[in-house]
């Protein structure tokens, strides 16, 4: 009866035959140019890159080890290969608002070079302007207008003491400016004759001086003008000595960029400034050779200070780039992403200018690609938002995070916001990506394409070939030896392995790489001049080795009988399950006693783990299936007054999943029927409500798990695993097992329908209904049927 069930060797694998590869060893073929499997992926990403237009953003999604972040770069600089040069981007001193630092934009690599020609041209002015000053025409010219201003002064002051004298005073002029003094017999009175002057003598004196005061109100006024008058004329003569030099080396870097309007405008602003500011320039060298003696702290009133308004801030600079820019931001917080404006602590407090802003990766990126892994943006405070509202905008304004936050500085600027043309790819995984689109408005706007990475391929010819071409790849690329056919054939069967399927590959190609690297490493430790299918072989099972200490912790407890378990005989209301458990890279198989109690009471199906809150939302589906069957198949006469409790012996952790149900089915059937069930046969595999046996996971290290504790406990010859059917496309089991298989020391059973498992494990018929609805005697549905009768 169990022999019809029973799957043979050669369904328990899928080798890869030798005659699939057409090359002998990887150096008869071409590496790979693009990535394997990810047909969709690539159109969607091509799609992606070549549009463009405002919100088609990318997104990539797909679990890691796919080769999503490599192929993300190495796509994007195949586009920004056929994109031009982007502009290089400066901040200049704002000469009419200091706290709005200008923005231009020059061709690509001009940048530099207009830095250069300003830092020369304040150079040379402060050497030049200097030598202007000095020379004989300037002195001649100043020595004039002082000379003009005196002759007038003293014309001034003769006419003014004529009036003075009218009222008994003259006036003379000291550092105070010009003041009146009495006369006494024509002459200035002294102080000690001034103290001897009668009551009378003094109050005249004072009522003159006041008569005086109020006539020569006007004259004051008119010296003030003559005053202005020759610092105007200074001014002139200074602004005119200046002009014509700097207005000959201005031109000389207009003509160098004359097709720009954004630097026209400044050196119109800049040349303007410096004519204005021409005294500083000559006062430059007086002040060199005093800065050094200053504390550090008053350095800054020397004036240097001041000409950092000259300097230009060369923000973004792609003269090294020979196409648009690729960046990958690897820790995309706010500042990395938008700049910042750094400050300095002068006497306790934090100030800035426009030389101290610093660009982010939005100016690094612009006018290309900007890369940045999905999970690492949103963990960062404001970083998400910062993005979005950058492509929503279509501009960068660098602002400082502290003002957010609320933080007070003294100095603040508002830089010219800059103009962004940016194609943004995020990478993350599906559920990043879902939970994005179903709670936020603007992601769904700004990234219209999904580029949906695929964790496995179809095992074809064509792929097979492929595979090679990309262990060729990395050969090449890291200098590793020449793989073998069988060793290319070895690893096409782990990559199958991998995805746990006979008619798949594995996309996770970081896996893949892994072993290509240790079984290299085998190769070299052994001196072989080529690695082959042995060390392929040896470089999984070590990888195996050094990950299984866990496991083989349990299966002490199995040997030791800390776990029970029984592998032989028969047990009612008792069956093994098959679970699946995983540390870091090490995922394994062991079996799990499951025992079912039934009896009269309350109709229902307790479940221990249920009860206990340790399962999860599928295993209670699960459960609450297995009362859809019993009550479908059982119950249609009749109700059912019958409890059941399922437990899960001696496991403490949670449990989830349905894919034991079929397994706890078995143990209710038998324990009802009170028929005892083969301890030598653990099952794995879902139920649906009409007993139709559904596929499960894991079914690979299920079978391996249960045969190592048979080995364990000793091979009788008749120990098995019933799967589902649908699960047969999915064996890539150890050469140990399919050897066992193959001398019939094991047993791989693979079945559709309940009743199939139950003569499997019973011996028993199960029995199909007739056409009055009855089971024929003896089979086990109809001992099902007669004990549930006797049990009302």
């Amino acid at each position: 009866m169990e022999d019809r069930f029973c799957l043979a060797a050669e369904q328990l694998t899928r080798h890869c035959d030798i005659e699939e590869i057409y090359f002998d060893n990887t150096e008869q073929i071409e590496h790979l140019s693009r990535i394997i499997g990810q047909d969709r992926a690539i159109e969607a990403l091509t799609f992606g890159l070549s549009i463009e237009r405002k919100g088609y953003n990318i997104f990539i999604s797909g679990i890691s080890g796919t080769g999503k972040s490599s192929y993300a770069n190495y796509i994007a600089k195949s586009f920004a290969e056929n994109r031009k040069k982007p502009e290089d981007w400066l901040y200049v001193f704002n000469f009419s608002n200091p706290d709005t630092p200008k923005a231009i934009k020059t061709r690509g690599g001009q940048g530099e070079n207009f830095v250069k020609e300003i830092d020369y041209l304040i150079k040379k002015l402060k050497k030049e302007i200097p030598k202007a000053f000095q020379n004989n025409e300037y002195k001649n010219k100043k020595k004039e207008i002082f000379k003009d201003t005196q002759r007038k002064q003293k014309v001034f002051a003769k006419n003014l003491n004529e009036v003075a004298r009218k009222y008994g005073f003259i006036f003379k002029d000291t550092e105070q400016g010009f003041c009146h003094i009495p006369l006494k017999d024509g002459k200035p009175i002294s102080q000690e004759n001034y103290n001897n002057l009668s009551p009378e003598e003094l109050e005249e004196v004072k009522i003159n001086s006041q008569k005086l005061e109020m006539i020569t109100e006007d004259w004051f006024d008119e010296l003030k003008e003559l005053q202005e008058e020759l610092e105007e004329k200074l001014d002139n003569l200074d602004k005119e000595q200046g002009e014509k030099l700097v207005a000959y080396y201005v031109k000389k870097i207009a003509n160098n960029f004359g097709d720009n309007k954004a630097i026209e405008v400044f050196l119109k602003d800049l040349k303007e400034d410096l004519i204005v500011n021409i005294k500083r320039f000559a006062r430059t060298h007086e002040s060199e050779g005093k800065s050094e003696a200053l504390l550090p702290f008053l350095q800054s009133q020397t004036g240097e200070e001041f000409f950092n308004r000259y300097k230009v801030n060369l923000l973004v600079n792609n003269k090294e780039n020979k196409y648009a820019p690729i960046v990958s931001e690897n820790n995309p917080n706010f500042h990395n992403l938008n700049g910042t404006v750094e400050y300095r602590n002068e006497m306790g407090m934090l100030k800035t200018d426009f030389t101290q802003i610093k660009p982010g990766t939005f100016h690094l990126a612009n006018g290309g690609y900007l890369i940045i892994q999905a999970k690492d943006l949103l963990v960062q405070p404001f970083a998400w938002d910062i993005l979005k509202r950058t492509l929503k905008t279509g501009i960068i304004t660098v602002e400082d995070l502290g003002k957010q936050l609320g933080y007070m500085y003294t100095t603040t600027l508002k830089p010219e916001p800059i103009p962004v043309d940016l194609k943004v790819i995020l990478i993350g995984d599906e559920h990043l990506y879902q939970l994005l689109y179903q709670y936020d408005e603007d992601f769904r706007k700004l990234f219209k394409i999904k580029a949906d990475f695929d964790m496995e391929m179809e095992r074809s010819i064509q792929n097979i070939a492929k595979m090679g071409q990309f262990i060729v790849s990395h050969c090449k690329q890291i200098c590793l030896k020449t793989f073998d056919k069988s060793a290319v054939a070895r690893v096409i069967e782990y990559s199958s392995r991998i995805c746990n399927s006979q008619e798949k590959l594995s996309s996770q190609f970081s896996k893949i790489v892994e072993i290509l690297y240790e079984a290299d490493g085998w190769a070299e430790i052994e001196k072989s001049e080529w690695v082959s299918r042995g060390h392929v072989e040896k470089a999984i099972e070590k990888k195996i080795y050094r990950n299984s200490k866990y496991e083989e912790k349990i299966d002490e407890r199995f040997e030791n009988g800390a776990i029970l378990i029984e592998v032989s005989g028969n047990q009612v209301g008792q069956i093994n399950g098959l679970t699946v458990m995983g540390t870091g890279q090490s995922l394994f198989g062991k079996p799990c006693r499951i025992t079912v109690n039934t009896y009269k009471g309350k109709p229902g199906i307790i479940s221990i783990q249920r009860e206990t809150k340790n399962s999860g939302s599928i295993y209670e589906k699960g459960v609450l299936t297995l009362s859809g069957y019993l009550g479908g198949k059982y119950a249609q006469n009749k109700p059912m007054s019958l409890s059941v409790s399922i437990s899960f012996e001696q496991n403490y952790s949670i449990i989830d999943g349905d894919s034991a149900s079929s397994t706890e089915l078995y143990g209710i059937l038998s324990s009802i029927a009170e028929v005892p069930l083969k301890q030598n046969i653990a099952v794995t595999g879902s139920v649906n409500q009409k007993g139709e046996i559904q596929p499960v996971g894991g079914v690979n290290e299920k079978i391996e798990g249960f045969y190592e504790i048979c080995k364990l406990k000793g091979l009788t010859g008749d120990q098995g695993v019933i799967i589902p059917k649908q699960n047969v496309k999915n064996l890539m089991l150890k050469e140990e097992v399919i050897k066992a298989v193959k001398t019939r020391n094991f047993f791989i059973y693979a079945i559709n329908h309940v009743d199939e498992g139950i003569e499997i494990l019973t011996d028993l018929p199960a029995g199909e209904k007739d056409k009055n609805g009855n089971y024929p005697k003896g089979t086990f549905n109809a001992r099902v049927i007669e004990k549930l009768e006797k049990s009302e």
